[in-house]
């Protein structure tokens, strides 16, 4: 990978049938199509180790699932991906799928995913400001409707639909089944967050991730720092020059740039460990 030495990245809208007409500040959708997803890219070089999104639901998203680094290899892909989800609001009874109720074998899982009953054996967990939740490969997933998240993430744009709900798009059961633990999920990959309080949200192996409000704090890894400001913002002096990163931007950095944060900032910092 080039080095990276400093550098805003690229914000970009992603239309989705279940995102929404009017996002949330600090975002602003310019025209009327739905707006699901806001991804942060470089705009030169090679693509960044970790994809740093935001997500905002109208709709439930597809019943899903992602393959391991050794089942995307297999398949000749780069990658696989694993991701997690920072809950930033939610609407009243909204719900995050996340595994199943009971563990399904593959022709149980494909059985469930044909006939519609899938939707029914998924665990819609309610969720609320603060849930925090990693989603290893291999795990049956879903986003319910009226949830706004960040999510990081393996920077692989691999999803195999098992599910949805009607919608004209694409399923692939062969690969989603084969690469699915369709299982209920581990209760220690939940957590609450309180959003005032520095912690670190995911240690490795494949990506870490933490929240605070010190700009200059450590994080091992291998990739470029990846900075969102939460709440506030965050200044990079790189050579004299002075770069301001707020709430709803995304930054890549060089472990050496110093970096100054807002009175009050809350950031992610995040960065690749493979």
């Amino acid at each position: 990978m080039a080095e990276v030495s400093a550098s805003k990245l690229a914000t970009r809208q992603v239309e989705k049938p279940w995102g929404r007409a009017v996002l949330p500040a600090p975002f602003r959708n310019p025209g009327s199509e739905k707006i699901g997803e806001i991804w942060f890219e470089a705009e030169a070089g090679p693509a960044l180790p970790l994809m740093i999104k935001y997500l905002f639901t109208s709709e439930k998203l597809s019943i899903q699932v992602h393959p391991s680094d050794t089942q995307a290899h297999a398949m000749g892909l780069a990658s696989g991906k694993e991701e997690c989800w920072l809950v930033l609001d939610a609407e009243a009874g909204a719900c995050l799928g996340i595994g199943t109720q009971r563990p399904l074998s593959e022709d149980e899982l494909r059985a469930a995913a044909l006939s519609g009953e899938l939707e029914a054996l998924m665990d819609w967990k309610p969720v609320q400001r603060g849930d925090f939740y990693y989603i290893p490969a291999g795990t049956v997933h879903a986003i319910g409707a009226g949830v706004s998240l960040i999510e990081v993430q393996q920077n692989a744009d691999i999803t195999f639909r098992l599910y949805d709900y009607g919608r004209p798009r694409e399923l692939h059961l062969d690969d989603g089944v084969a690469v699915s633990r369709a299982a209920p999920y581990p209760a220690q990959l939940h957590r609450k967050v309180d959003f005032a309080v520095d912690q670190m949200l995911v240690d490795g192996p494949l990506f870490s991730l933490l929240l605070t409000g010190d700009a200059d704090a450590k994080l091992d890894g291998t990739g470029p720092l990846m900075v969102i400001p939460v709440e506030g913002s965050v200044t990079i002096d790189r050579d004299g020059t002075t770069i301001t990163v707020g709430a709803g931007e995304c930054a890549a950095i060089d472990s050496d740039i110093r970096l100054s944060s807002s009175p009050g900032a809350r950031l992610l910092l995040a960065r690749a460990n493979g």
